[in-house]
């Protein structure tokens, strides 16, 4: 566990965010005694976020599909 005081997280903030990437936590201490923990977020992803795909398709092929599904009633 990495334990950092206050101040030499204010001078070496970018190196302290590498390290939390790095180490997943980085523990600050305060004067006072107080401790935090700085650990970056993990990205939210979009459950729509799928991959493609590929049917070997020409968008030509594509219109013409879409067009005969509206034509069906």
């Amino acid at each position: 566990m990495n334990v950092y005081t206050f101040s030499e997280a204010r001078q070496q903030l970018a190196s302290l965010l590498d390290r939390a990437c790095f180490d997943g936590e980085v523990h600050i201490k305060r004067r006072e005694g107080q401790l935090f923990v700085l650990k970056p977020l993990q990205a939210a992803h979009s459950p729509l976020d799928v991959p493609g795909v590929d049917l070997n398709l020409a968008s030509k092929d594509i219109v013409n599909i879409v067009r005969e599904m509206r034509e069906k009633p």
